[in-house]
C-alpha cells in the first residue's frame, strides 16, 4: 500500500498544488460552450411560415430567402460542431428554398397576367358594367381568355 506522500511525489505535474490534472489533460474541466442552435430553429420556423404564405410576396420571397440564409449558416455551424441541429437547419433551408421558388412562380404569373392585354380588357369591361350579372360575365370572359 502506498502512502499519500509517495503518491504525491510520484504524480507531480502542472496541476494546482503540484498534482496532476484530473483526467490527465489540461482544459478538460473547462465548461464547453453551449450549442448555437438559433439559426437552425429560425430557418425551420421561417421556412414553414414562408411555405404557408408562399402566395404572398412577403411570405414566400422574404421569409423563404431568410430561411435559406439562416439554414445555410446553421448547417455550417452544425458541420463545425458549434450546433447540434445541422439537419434541422438543412430542412429549414430546403423548405425556405421551396417557398422562394413557389412565391417567385406566383409573382411571375401575376405580373404576366397584369401586364397582358387581357387584364386591361377586364378593367374596361368592369368599368362599363352596370349590373352584377354584367360584372360576372366580364369575370368569366377574363378567366376564359387566360385559361389554356
Amino acid at each position: 500500500m502506498t502512502s499519500p506522500q509517495s503518491w504525491d511525489a510520484a504524480h507531480q505535474g502542472p496541476g494546482p498544488g503540484g498534482g496532476a490534472w484530473p483526467g490527465g489533460e489540461p482544459g478538460m474541466w473547462e465548461n464547453p460552450r453551449p450549442p448555437r442552435n438559433g439559426m437552425g430553429v429560425a430557418a425551420l420556423t421561417l421556412g414553414l411560415a414562408g411555405a404557408l404564405l408562399f402566395w404572398t410576396v412577403l411570405g414566400g420571397i422574404v421569409l423563404g430567402l431568410l430561411a435559406l440564409i439562416f439554414g445555410i449558416v446553421g448547417f455550417r455551424r452544425g458541420k463545425r460542431g458549434e450546433a447540434t441541429n445541422g439537419t434541422l437547419a438543412a430542412v429549414g433551408a430546403v423548405i425556405g428554398a421551396l417557398a422562394l421558388v413557389g412565391s417567385s412562380a406566383v409573382l411571375v404569373f401575376v405580373v404576366s397576367v397584369v401586364s397582358s392585354g387581357d387584364y386591361s380588357e377586364l378593367e374596361d369591361c368592369m368599368q362599363g358594367a352596370n349590373t352584377t350579372a354584367q360584372q360576372e360575365q366580364c369575370e368569366r370572359d377574363f378567366v376564359d381568355s387566360i385559361s389554356p
